[in-house]
């Protein structure tokens, strides 16, 4: 592998990075809006893994920094509740303002992705 190899990968990783920084609130906020219960962090964890086909998955200790922003903007709430299987599990849920945001962040980024992808059109692959 060259250097230029190793460069391109990085950046491709450093973009990864950047896009799924801002994409993961949304995804996370989706998940806890359909879910018909309060989901605990690895059942998010392995929700995202699934129904995001791999693509959104990454290590688990990463979205829970993202969680606990979530809450403190007003988005979720949580409670704690004892597991027979371990320690205590913290559940999240989605609150009304959450839903406020889902709905206005899914707007945004259809209309990002439908202009993006009005740019891509044409492009090298």
């Amino acid at each position: 592998m060259t250097g230029s190899d190793d460069n391109g990968e990085a950046q491709l990783r450093k973009f990864q990075k950047e896009l799924s920084a801002g994409t993961v609130s949304l995804a996370l906020l989706a998940v806890l809006d359909r879910s018909p219960a309060p989901m605990y962090g690895y059942q998010i964890a392995k929700t995202l893994e699934r129904v995001g086909e791999g693509v959104l998955s990454g290590k688990q200790s990463a979205l829970y920094p993202v969680l606990r922003n979530l809450e403190a903007g007003g988005l979720l709430d949580s409670f704690v509740e004892p597991s027979d299987a371990g320690p205590p599990r913290r559940y999240y849920r989605i609150t009304a303002p959450g839903r406020d945001a889902l709905r206005d962040w899914a707007a945004a980024w259809r209309a990002t992705r439908d202009s993006v992808d009005s740019v891509l059109e044409g492009a090298s692959e």
